[in-house]
């Protein structure tokens, strides 16, 4: 019989190593169980020349059992008896029952009760507390600073600030999911707000983001309802207005002559642009395929796709970038806001607040003057 073991193996005082069949013998060749066993672990020297020996001979030295008796060294321990087993098991189950109703158990249990009654009771007491501060302030800061649908106070608040934005941005948000219509016509009522308030500090840019976009469906109401609330503001030489959307041709209400007030020239013409969720992703996917398909067909070069170019494209297609984004909502939640455009965009909110109100547009306007401009640096 030829055997699978090198001349090295036979050799007294050699480390035991483990031993691998050859890669052209399948286990079925061995010719018996402890040949099997022989490969899948080591062996002493002593024990290894023993039954190579036997196995030159054919296995006619050592009989089964002492050939089983010289296996049992390096075989493992026998796993424990079924009734050992079940008995272990048995006084697991009795400890686990013990502990269920166990004196440690219960103690434990209501420990971690009241532990977190006493997190939910701090969290509690803290909310409550910050949401009395915030409506305190905001109360002090409506009424301090009421402007009474009166260009002139609004004008007085901003007279000491060092600088205001050239384009404003606002977040407005639907309610109701416009299933009535007094979800829009709030809305409209909002904008038209905000337009007055900035035309009367003398901000000529505005853009107003509606996540559905319901706004650009309306856009001839929505232009007379704030070509309305300005004639209340400003009376019969109010601002014009230019209401537009990006892809729809603006509406430009015609241009009124202004009286000889002293406050003519904060009364500048208001440009206004109706923004959605479709406006901010979904107009950087079309710029990218149509920027590829320009590279592809061989009319740009790929080194002339820079950020100045997409940049410049955006800016055409949807709007520019503002310089102060106002949330009327009580946490910072920009909602489909088109990305590329607030890159350096100065975001405000007041915590805890609740709809818009001009102490939240007032108290934007003087963070925004106190704000480093560091421009990433």
């Amino acid at each position: 019989m030829e055997t699978n073991f090198s001349k090295g193996d036979a050799r007294l005082g050699e480390e035991p190593r483990f031993r691998k069949p050859p890669q052209n013998q399948t286990p079925t060749d061995f010719s018996s169980a402890e040949d099997k066993l022989l490969y899948a672990m080591p062996f002493s020297a002593k024990d290894l020349q023993r039954y190579r020996k036997d196995e030159k001979f054919s296995h006619r030295l050592l009989t089964p059992e002492e050939r089983i008796n010289l296996l049992k060294p390096y075989l493992p321990s026998p796993p424990p008896r079924d009734s050992a087993r079940r008995t272990s098991l048995s006084q697991v189950s009795r400890e686990e029952r013990k502990g269920k109703l166990g004196l440690r158990r219960f103690l434990r249990r209501h420990f971690h009760i009241f532990i977190y009654a006493l997190i939910h009771l701090y969290f509690s007491i803290y909310v409550r507390l910050r949401q009395a501060y915030h409506a305190i302030g905001n109360r002090f800061y409506t009424v301090y600073h009421h402007h009474h649908h009166s260009p002139e106070l609004i004008q007085r608040d901003i007279k000491d600030l060092s600088r205001l934005p050239k384009h404003l941005s606002v977040i407005l948000t639907l309610e109701d999911q416009g299933r009535s219509g007094a979800g829009l016509e709030k809305l409209v009522n909002e904008a038209a707000d905000i337009a007055a308030w900035c035309a009367s500090a003398g901000i000529t840019q505005l853009s107003i983001y509606e996540k559905t976009g319901i706004l650009k469906g309306y856009v001839k109401e929505t232009h007379q309802t704030i070509s309305q609330r300005l004639q209340t503001y400003f009376g019969p030489s109010f601002p014009s207005v230019s209401l537009g959307a990006p892809h729809i041709p603006p509406i430009q209400s015609g241009i009124l002559p202004l009286s000889n007030s002293p406050n003519n020239e904060n009364r500048k013409n208001i440009n206004i642009l109706l923004v959605s969720a479709e406006d901010g992703r979904d107009s950087i996917v079309d710029l990218t395929k149509t920027l590829a398909e320009m590279s592809q067909r061989k009319k740009l070069q790929p080194a002339d796709i820079t950020t100045e170019l997409v940049d410049a494209e955006l800016s055409e297609s949807v709007m520019e970038e503002p310089d102060l984004l106002v949330l009327f909502s009580p946490y910072v939640e920009l909602a489909g806001y088109p990305p590329w455009q607030i890159r350096l965009t100065e975001i405000f909110h007041v915590p805890d607040n609740q709809g818009v109100g001009y102490q939240v547009f007032y108290r934007a306007l003087c963070k925004f003057a106190k704000a480093q401009m560091r421009m990433g640096r």
